[in-house]
């Protein structure tokens, strides 16, 4: 599957792959970033709960699919993968985040969303 495992046992998937398994109506991508990051860019079809949010609505994730977790640059959605993945979860962080996806081209929405640099 193109999988990477880190040692806090986090499973790490390309963008690519995510955006494969997105269309094929495989997976489920939860956003962590903070709203404004939110606002700027998304995947389209993401769900979003800031990263202190997310165990609060942990009922709320389908537990049917795999969840792909997402930040801008992979490492709080990696620990946050890692987490649920002990949980039970068939979890994964999307490698290098947000900030990979855009620079392979991936889509964003809204239409001329970005990923802030901040």
């Amino acid at each position: 599957m193109g999988s990477e495992e880190s040692s806090d046992g986090a499973v790490s998937l390309p963008p690519k792959r995510v955006a494969e398994m997105l269309e094929a109506g495989e997976v489920l991508i939860i956003d962590i970033r903070e709203g404004k990051e939110w606002e700027h860019g998304r995947v389209p079809g993401a769900r979003h709960f800031e990263i202190d949010e997310v165990s609060l609505n942990a009922d709320s994730i389908d537990k049917s699919k795999p969840v792909v977790f997402q930040c801008r640059t992979g490492s709080r959605s990696e620990m946050v993968a890692a987490a649920f993945r002990q949980s039970g979860w068939d979890a994964y962080n999307m490698e290098d985040g947000l900030r990979a996806w855009e620079e392979q081209g991936l889509p964003l929405e809204p239409d001329g969303g970005h990923i802030d640099g901040a």
